[in-house]
């Protein structure tokens, strides 16, 4: 059997502003994220973990790192194939934005149906992320292998393995920082945790932003999607995962 962590990466000013970062490059931890990422390692500091892998983009890597730092005997490994989905022009853009747009609508009613304009399909998207924990299950038959990813990946990983439809799949919670838990074996999978987050830190609002929710009268919408300092030593023990992510067919 192998067990797999599934971890979001922490905040970052694009979820505190509900901006969808997509794969828009330099989106880095806040203070807050980063303070997440800390508790995070620290709360997975004794488990045995045997391997690694992180979504290339920033913000994942970095929450990996944290991770990494009480495991120093393992190397970091980056997989694009559990990368953030591919939302094309969407990307960058505010959710208070996009959610004017007619395909706003079809992302909530039948996300199934969505392809992001530019970008990927949430079916392509979902097909590379479950065909990449097949292919890590294949590598890894045993042991405990820790995923670092996103928001929609991880929510439509655990949709397939429960048996739930991906129309529904926003019905699944997956918060910044957080734990889920799958198991996989040779007959059946098992989803042992979803979002845990009770080793996380509240966040400490600056006066700033306390004023600026005071002050703020626009309703935010609904967020359907999740996007969602390192030591040389730990900068070091990350590596591209090439070959493993070139048996994984890229979609989209």
């Amino acid at each position: 059997m192998t067990e797999f962590l599934l971890i979001r990466h922490g905040a970052n000013e694009y979820t505190r502003k509900n901006k969808l970062a997509g794969w828009t490059p330099e989106v880095h931890l806040n203070d807050h994220g980063r303070a997440q990422a800390a508790a995070l390692g620290e709360h997975l500091a004794k488990r045995t973990i045997n391997a690694l892998y992180s979504s290339p983009l920033e913000r994942t890597v970095e929450t990996a790192q944290a991770v990494l730092i009480h495991h120093p005997e393992l190397t970091l490994q980056l997989l694009e194939t559990v990368g953030e989905v591919r939302y094309g022009t969407w990307q960058g853009q505010e959710l208070g934005k996009l959610s004017q747009y007619k395909l706003w609508r079809s992302v909530q009613m039948a996300p199934s149906r969505v392809r992001f304009p530019n970008g990927e399909t949430m079916r392509e998207a979902q097909m590379r992320a479950v065909n990449a924990l097949e292919m890590l299950y294949e590598k890894h038959p045993r042991g405990t292998i820790a995923v670092v990813s996103h928001s929609d990946i991880i929510k439509m990983i655990a949709a397939h393995y429960l048996g739930v439809h991906l129309d529904l799949f926003q019905r699944i919670n997956v918060s910044p920082a957080s734990l889920t838990i799958l198991s996989l074996s040779a007959g059946r999978a098992m989803l042992d945790q979803l979002n845990e987050t009770s080793y996380l830190p509240k966040e400490q609002k600056s006066d700033e932003h306390v004023q600026a929710a005071e002050t703020s009268s626009a309703e935010k919408p609904e967020l359907v999607t999740g996007g969602d300092d390192v030591s040389d030593k730990a900068a070091d023990q990350v590596v591209q995962a090439t070959d493993t992510a070139a048996s994984v067919p890229e979609q989209g």
